[in-house]
């Protein structure tokens, strides 16, 4: 019923820049700092011959880089994820030319070959980080054949084992695997986490918005309701003090006006009650806030049916009518809607500890594959619309189920996705505390406990 869509971050935001340049210039100075130490402590500290000149020229190109990076771009400057790549290529490279003039793999500094490979893969596409791999692990295969002697004590003669050099780079190749494959997945789980919260948080602010507007268009029409009067029956006195004429005519027209304002005025006040009363629907039984939710779905094609099932002497619970609740309920019966060949059945449930809600479509069902992503971010198989568009692939972010189940667990709900055992299509199971979905009868639901 879904799949995973590998391009909808990059889609979602196609401005994405990974890091800022300051950084990439401060791991390079380190790196710079460090290898100067190394070289210059292994040449007058130990005393042992190094190829000095070469080292600290590859060195001073590296310098010289961030210089030129600092003053072409500025601090500031947000470089694109393959100038980035590009960057740390080059870093790649400069590190693999130092090891080959210090001893090759038999250099202990050559771990070092993995960290440009875990900053691409925190911070870059896969793409980028792959490419960034397949290059260390060439660089490491060409140092392990053709590099100069390990700087050492001149008076001794140091021997490695040809096997034990193979070994340190199998070592390197299997670091580099593991942080492209591992440390890649995470970080990019976690981008993908951090969008779908974003789009969460966008999404309840602007339902906010719009009933925060509600109420601003309705304080409107009640202040300004009293000018508007007064301006009528001023028209009205001048008219009746005023001979048959043009300035009647014109008081005429104040007249028909002002009634026509305060006709808009009363639908502005309609858009949410009276402004100075309490809402009458702020709490409403559970099933009628889901047939609220479950109406604008109703005409596409689809039964929608309500099965309400409660244990005898419990109530039916009342529910505050929250953006999170209708939102989240809205959008999982719209998803179902969408899949099911000709109905939605909508379990609800309730004793005196529980309250649930169940969403079965008689639909394909979720795929067994999928089953323990659903509720990840960008995961989506809805078709993609319009005249080019690929009817193989699918469109959309895939944010839908996210966001309702991220709305729905702040109101202390545990959602659960499968399928019917028998006929296999899709089911969605909804479950609060009582104590937390409830009402007190001021609209507002109980304070955040335990589950």
């Amino acid at each position: 019923m879904m799949m995973v869509d590998e391009q909808s971050a990059e889609r979602a935001n196609p401005g994405w820049r990974a890091l800022r340049l300051d950084t990439l210039v401060r791991l390079r100075w380190l790196a710079v700092t460090g290898q100067t130490a190394a070289v210059m402590f292994v040449e007058y500290g130990l005393g042992y011959p190094t190829p000095l000149l070469a080292c600290m020229a590859l060195i001073g190109v590296s310098a010289l880089f961030n210089l030129l990076l600092m003053v072409r771009f500025g601090a500031g400057h947000r470089p694109s994820p393959v100038f980035i790549a590009l960057t740390l290529a080059w870093d790649c490279c400069q590190l693999g030319a130092l090891l080959a003039l210090t001893g090759g793999l038999q250099n202990p500094f050559s771990l070092l070959l993995l960290a440009p490979v875990s900053v691409s893969s925190t911070t870059l596409p896969r793409r980028a980080t792959f490419a960034i791999s397949a290059l260390v692990i060439a660089i490491a295969s060409l140092i392990s054949l053709v590099h100069l002697p390990l700087p050492w004590d001149p008076q001794s003669r140091i021997v490695f084992n040809r096997i034990y050099v193979i070994g340190i780079w199998v070592s390197i190749v299997c670091g580099v695997v593991f942080i492209a494959a591992y440390t890649t997945r995470v970080a990019h789980e976690a981008r993908q986490l951090a969008q779908g919260l974003a789009a969460t948080e966008l999404a309840l602010s602007r339902h906010e918005r719009l009933n925060a507007l509600d109420g601003l268009a309705a304080a409107a029409a009640h202040e300004l309701g009293t000018p508007l009067s007064t301006i009528a029956l001023a028209a009205k006195e001048m008219k009746a003090d005023i001979p048959p004429g043009p300035l009647a005519e014109d008081v005429d027209l104040i007249i028909s006006q002002a009634a026509r304002c305060r006709a808009i005025l009363q639908k502005l006040r309609n858009l949410d009650g009276n402004a100075a009363a309490p809402d009458p629907f702020a709490v409403m039984a559970l099933g009628e806030v889901v047939a609220e939710v479950a109406k604008p779905h109703e005409g596409a094609g689809r039964t929608i049916r309500i099965v309400r099932t409660g244990e005898e002497g419990a109530p039916e619970p009342e529910v505050a009518r929250n953006v999170g609740l209708l939102y989240g309920l809205g959008n999982l019966i719209e998803n179902a809607v969408q899949f099911a060949r000709s109905e939605v059945r909508i379990d609800l449930s309730w004793d005196e500890a529980t309250v649930g809600v169940t969403i079965t479509d008689d639909g394909p069902g979720f795929s067994i594959d999928l089953l323990a992503r659903l509720g990840e971010p960008y995961l989506t198989t809805r078709p993609r619309t319009g005249p080019n568009a690929d009817p193989t692939r699918p469109g959309g972010l895939g944010l839908g189920v996210f966001i309702s189940k991220t709305l729905l667990e702040r109101t202390g709900a545990r959602i659960a996705f499968g399928n019917e055992t028998d006929a296999g299509h899709a089911r969605v199971r909804i479950v609060w505390a009582r104590e937390r979905i409830a009402a007190r009868g001021t609209g507002e639901p109980a304070p955040p406990g335990r589950v």
